[in-house]
């Protein structure tokens, strides 16, 4: 492979024959979705939609301009610039036969930092009729417990003193709408891509709090005339390694700093809500509907919870990757029992969905072994994410005193973990917003049982109920003295009885 050639524009024709890469002219077409938050996730589903779009000659004009904020994305962010935004798509199915893509739906690249005005100016163009987001679970900023707005937040406060030149993503989508109603433009649709339950209800409360604390009239405009819809998007998307990256590069004959490498599984399922137009994303394997809430919550319960039942159990038995622990008995067979027993009952109806054939094909997707996703990842942000895909399952199982069994064992395992030492006595490394929190708090439950779950601002008033207390403190204990073996074997066998 010649090093010193990168992918480009003018290197897609050095690419193997057997390499889909863009079929259209992309100088030809023009922006019609800001994007922000340009990660794996992003371009394993929305950008790739655009492409399969822009291939059919349909989307000409819904070219994205991907947006980084954060210093920490300053490194993708070059990279995809100095691609002209081009990166390779990668499909990993569990036979090894990896599928190559090259994907050129991202036109334009901005990095906050170099020249915020280009962004405003961007997202005021009324060509831009759709700012999409990929923010994480815990970019929206709310208090756990309240679901509330944070205005104490540092960033928040910089932003409201300070708003002709914003940063955060609430200051930039707030300036941008305040400068298109003044100008007379029809505000664009903001789209929410995030794995939070009414995910668009969520973006408008966050996005309408800020405006309202800047500005209260402008707050109430957008409450009332700013569309954003529910969506819901499936796809493992591990983070791209220095491996990876040369794995793809070899393949392909050229560097490409930034691949994306996901499995073959691929769903989106977006609420149509779109007053200033969209993409025609069902002509690429979109689904549009009336209401996600049930799609959403199918994939929160089962797909992300089941990935918290995995991680922290997983971690302390020694496993380092996904698929080694999906492939383990005990953890699969406690992953369906979670599944079917805690989170199904707690569902709706999904119109066209077989949820049994749904949740086989989790463990499978789990234990694909060419994603090489990592336990590392999946344990990580846990603050952000069982609060809302784990603990909303709990609680509506003790209003009908259903067992809770599996879902008290997942937080015990989380307070285990958050010891930040495994049983082999080597440090673990907890990545978590809240870590100087937690991590103290959890050192004490050997002689403080109840010290980590005593945190109300994440678990309320459940540590009040005594049926999640006792199971939760019967695996708590049973982790300490026995094993993260030995009590899954046991939390098997209670199940079993």
């Amino acid at each position: 492979m010649n090093e010193r050639v990168r992918l480009s524009d003018q290197a897609l024709g050095t690419l193997p024959d057997d390499v889909p890469r863009p079929a259209y002219v992309r100088a030809d077409c023009s922006v019609g979705i800001v994007h922000i938050g340009v990660g794996h996730f992003h371009r394993a589903h929305q950008a790739l939609v655009i492409d399969r779009l822009l291939t059919q000659g349909r989307a000409s004009d819904w070219a994205i301009c991907g947006v980084a904020l954060l210093p920490t994305d300053e490194g993708l962010a070059r990279a995809l610039q100095q691609q002209s935004g081009l990166y390779t798509l990668v499909e990993k199915p569990s036979t090894g036969e990896w599928d190559f893509r090259v994907i050129g739906s991202i036109t334009e690249v901005l990095f906050g930092p170099d020249d915020p005005d280009a962004i405003l100016d961007r997202m005021s163009d009324p060509a831009t009729r759709i700012v999409s987001l990929t923010i994480t679970e815990g970019g929206y900023n709310l208090v756990p417990t309240t679901g509330d707005f944070d205005l104490a937040n540092d960033d928040v406060r910089r932003d409201l003193a300070n708003d002709d030149t914003p940063v955060t993503v609430f200051g930039v989508v707030t300036e941008a709408l305040r400068r298109r109603r003044v100008a007379g433009v029809a505000p664009f649709t903001v789209l929410s891509c995030d794995n939070i339950q009414h995910n668009g209800d969520v973006a408008r409360n966050a996005f309408s709090s800020f405006a309202e604390a800047r500005d209260a009239e402008l707050g109430r405009w957008m409450r009332s005339e700013v569309a954003f819809p529910n969506s819901m998007v499936d796809r493992i998307t591990p983070g791209t390694t220095d491996e990876d990256v040369a794995s793809v590069s070899r393949e392909l004959g050229i560097t490409d700093k930034w691949p994306v490498l996901c499995e073959p599984f691929f769903q989106w399922v977006i609420e149509e809500d779109f007053p200033s137009g969209r993409p025609e994303w069902e002509e690429a394997g979109v689904q549009m509907t009336s209401d996600v809430a049930p799609y959403e919550k199918m994939k929160l319960r089962l797909l992300n919870a089941s990935h918290q039942g995995l991680a922290y159990f997983a971690s302390l038995m020694g496993y380092e990757y996904v698929h080694d622990a999906a492939r383990d008995p005990r953890i699969a067979t406690f992953l369906r029992h979670y599944m079917d027993r805690e989170a199904t009952p707690t569902l709706d109806p999904v119109e066209g969905v077989d949820l049994d054939a749904y949740k086989t094909e989790l463990i499978e997707r789990f234990a694909n072994p060419e994603v090489k996703d990592t336990v590392a990842r999946l344990a990580a942000e846990t603050s952000d994410r069982i609060p809302k895909w784990l603990l909303p399952v709990i609680r509506e199982r003790l209003l009908e005193d259903g067992d809770i069994r599996c879902s008290a064992a997942i937080v015990a395992s989380w307070a285990r973990y958050a010891e930040a030492v495994g049983e082999d006595g080597l440090p673990i490394n907890v990545v978590d917003p809240l870590k100087d929190q937690l991590v103290p708090i959890a050192q004490r439950q050997r002689e403080q049982p109840l010290a980590f779950i005593e945190n109300r601002e994440i678990f309320g008033d459940l540590v009040d109920d005594e049926r999640f207390i006792d199971p939760y403190l019967q695996t708590l204990q049973r982790l300490h003295t026995d094993g993260a073996e030995a009590t899954l074997e046991w939390i098997l066998h209670v199940c079993n009885e």
